[in-house]
């Protein structure tokens, strides 16, 4: 069973800078891609930034120059570097694991506990 342990949220003004980190356990996933999700109070989770098995990442246009997905597999550990942090971004971070090795995942099927992120004005 393939667990993933969000960490590093916070709380930060705006214009700040973060960086979240992902730990996975329960396989290796140097094949696998992963994904950030975020989900606001009253709305619904949405997609934030995906990082293929090849490290080709995919951003939301929402955060796009402004958020930066990576990865280490000798650690199973994937991040994300957010700068410039705006209120707008201020949610619950999860990271997400597909069952399967496709590139760009058309389903997650393993998610974390999830990190708060604030953003004052």
């Amino acid at each position: 069973q393939v667990q993933l342990v969000e960490s590093g949220g916070g709380l930060v003004p705006a214009g700040g800078s973060l960086r979240l980190s992902c730990a996975a356990s329960g396989r290796t996933f140097s094949n696998y891609a992963m994904g950030w999700f975020r989900q606001a109070p009253g709305k619904e989770r949405e997609f934030v930034a995906v990082i293929t098995w090849r490290s080709s990442t995919y951003y939301a246009d929402s955060v796009k120059g402004r958020f930066a997905m990576s990865r280490d597999n000798a650690k199973n550990t994937v991040y994300l570097q957010m700068n410039n942090l705006k209120p707008e971004d201020t949610a619950v971070y999860y990271c997400a694991a597909p069952r399967n090795t496709e590139q760009v995942p058309s389903q997650y099927d393993y998610w974390g506990q999830g990190t708060q992120v604030t953003v004052s004005s």
